[in-house]
């Protein structure tokens, strides 16, 4: 059985690229695929279960897979008929059911042939099975390949992944820490985590260095993915990195692997947010990036039973890769001069038709016909850009209704000035008590963070704000929690961080931008952020000198850091027990103020919002 070497595949540094290279080649019979070509491909079924789905599914549209010669893409476990002189391309994780299903396709004669590629490696049992079924059907001589293609995470952004995207809770936060988890139970955890890591460093080609904290889960899938990469490594005949300096694509260093606990920061995990792609995710429906559209636009709509629709978001939408870790009166400015270019673009189409229709411009009938045809060809590059505007117009609608109703930016920048140890306009009181600020959970919020990040609140003035968030409907179990685990952890605040209140311009739809507080975010660092930074300059740190050191290519062991070693490049950060666009987006951003310096990916266990997290923490009080 074969594994897939990806040494041969494109020089794309980021996570995402690497990950479709991969996919491609997959379906391409798992050989390499040649961009220049100008051969048809070879026309396949490509057949996944719903974790294979969730892994193509934000990196290749409908079109692309077309491109690769995919007539049918089906799930496995639906009903299908079979497809004479067809070859069948499997994408699914080595289940004892999936594999059941697959023997029952086998001895149904559903295809021509079966290239069969397993998200995470097979076990020996289940290879047995499949022979079985094989032999029983006379057809072995069908199944042109068995792969296991180490695919194990779903990129959602360039340098983002997470583990998966269904039965996350024994990966979240509350999974984790919740009192009767069993040691099944974590091991579980554990082993999910190291392969999904263990897949993306093969899809990457290269062995990191990993640095943890000590005495949490962190440290736990730290040390079992040591002990795995070592393995791999020692066995020189089948190793996964027998190449990795020239198969890695990140760059000839090789990348530091940071594994931190969730528990390092929970305020950020519940802080109303400012960019575009986090406030979408905070406020409307985003999964495997693509997002739910309210009908009408306004979050009225959705409580009135209206229709939604889902709309992606995709890599193509070049409004979208400049816009989405901007804050959001940027993008209230940009789809308004999308909107202007977009218009003036057509008038100038309109006004060539019309000077070319009655020979007002004086040109002769080759040059008007030339004029317009290249204005005619421009038509569907502009009709794409309209279906942009018109998706980002109707997002930051529903996004302004959102910030309006609530009053989101004045809880945004509260929330920064308490994480910044500054004074607020208004005091958490005041605010809890304003019947026209806010929900019930946006209150909550802003509390919590205010109790996270106050060390000397007193029992009375707690209870006090407890009893006025019970007077505004908010459910405050999470409060519960959040005392015991300050007991526990006897936790200090978090360094500072700053924000400045900064006019940066306004949205065009007037009426409805008044009174929305035009706030940037400053160029300070998330405690994640400083993190990293500590650990890949080498830098001595409270933070993080205690980290442990584990390197999987050296014999003997050490715990820290050699003195000797130069600072990181490139890292990967991943959050044990959840992560959010919030963390993401201030990585990236310290990224682009090193000047390409530094490159950082960031993956998570799971990707939550802040109403999902309050969820978390009450379900550990209730536990």
């Amino acid at each position: 059985m074969a594994s897939n070497s990806l040494a041969d595949l494109g020089d794309r540094n980021d996570l995402r690229s690497r990950q479709t290279d991969a996919i491609k080649r997959m379906i391409n019979f798992n050989t390499p695929v040649r961009a220049a070509t100008a051969e048809e491909p070879t026309w396949k079924v490509l057949v996944y279960d719903k974790y294979g789905q969730d892994i193509i599914s934000p990196i290749m549209s409908r079109l692309e897979l077309q491109q690769c010669g995919v007539t049918l893409h089906l799930e496995l476990h639906k009903a299908r008929d079979a497809v004479a002189d067809v070859p069948a391309v499997y994408f699914v994780m080595p289940t004892a059911e999936n594999i059941a299903r697959i023997c029952q396709d086998i001895r149904g004669g559903l295809y021509e042939t079966y290239y069969f590629n397993f998200i995470s490696a097979v076990p020996r049992q289940r290879l047995e099975e499949l022979a079985t079924a094989a032999l029983e059907a006379d057809c072995v001589s069908s199944i042109s390949k068995i792969v296991d293609q180490y695919q194990s995470f779903l990129s959602l952004e360039e340098n983002m992944f997470v583990v998966r995207h269904r039965d996350l809770e024994a990966l979240s936060y509350y999974g984790i820490n919740r009192s009767d988890a069993r040691d099944t139970d974590m091991e579980m955890m554990r082993d999910a985590i190291v392969e999904s890591l263990f897949a993306l460093f093969v899809t990457l080609g290269t062995v990191p260095v990993i640095r943890c904290p000590r005495g949490n889960a962190a440290e736990m899938i730290a040390e079992a993915l040591d002990k795995k990469l070592r393995e791999n490594l020692r066995d020189t005949r089948n190793s996964l990195f027998g190449g990795d300096m020239a198969a890695g694509q990140f760059s000839f260093h090789r990348p530091l692997l940071i594994l931190l606990d969730r528990s390092i920061d929970l305020a950020t995990p519940l802080h109303h947010s400012w960019t575009y792609q986090a406030l979408i995710h905070d406020l409307m429906k985003l999964s495997l990036n693509r997002v739910t559209l309210r009908e009408g636009g306004t979050a009225a709509a959705t409580t009135a039973g209206a229709a939604a629709q889902g709309k992606d978001l995709s890599r193509t939408d070049q409004f979208w890769q400049k816009h989405r870790g901007s804050a959001f009166p940027t993008v209230a400015d940009s789809v308004q001069a999308e909107l202007q270019d977009y218009q003036a673009a057509g008038e100038r189409v309109k006004d060539l038709k019309v000077a070319v229709g009655d020979g007002s411009d004086g040109s002769d009938l080759s040059q008007n016909t030339e004029k317009l045809m290249s204005a005619m060809g421009s038509v569907p590059e502009l009709l794409e850009k309209k279906k942009a505007i018109d998706l980002h117009t109707n997002i930051a609608s529903t996004l302004l209704d959102d910030i309006k109703t609530r009053k989101l930016d004045m809880f945004f920048d509260t929330e920064e000035k308490i994480l910044s140890k500054s004074s607020p306009d208004r005091t958490v009181l005041e605010i809890i008590r304003d019947p026209d600020a806010g929900t019930p959970l946006d209150k909550l919020r802003l509390f919590l963070i205010y109790y996270l990040m106050t060390a000397s609140l007193s029992e009375a003035e707690l209870g006090e704000h407890v009893q006025e968030l019970e007077r505004a409907g908010a459910d405050v179990t999470a409060v519960t929690y959040l005392k015991q685990w300050k007991a526990f952890n006897k936790m200090a605040a978090p360094a500072s961080r700053a924000v400045s209140s900064v006019a940066t311009g306004s949205f065009s739809l007037k009426s409805m931008i008044q009174g929305v507080r035009d706030l940037v975010i400053t160029d300070k660092n998330l405690p994640v952020t400083r993190i990293v930074e500590a650990l890949m300059d080498l830098t001595r740190s409270t933070e993080v000198d205690d980290y442990r050191y584990l390197d999987p290519k050296v014999l003997r062991q050490a715990d820290s850091a050699p003195k000797s070693r130069a600072p990181f490049r490139e890292a990967v950060v991943f959050v044990v027990g959840g992560g959010n666009y919030i963390e993401y987006q201030n990585l990236q951003d310290f990224c682009k103020r090193s000047n390409g310096a530094k490159h950082i990916s960031y993956g998570t266990s799971s990707l939550v919002n802040a109403e999902q997290f309050v969820e978390e923490l009450s379900k550990l009080a209730r536990s």
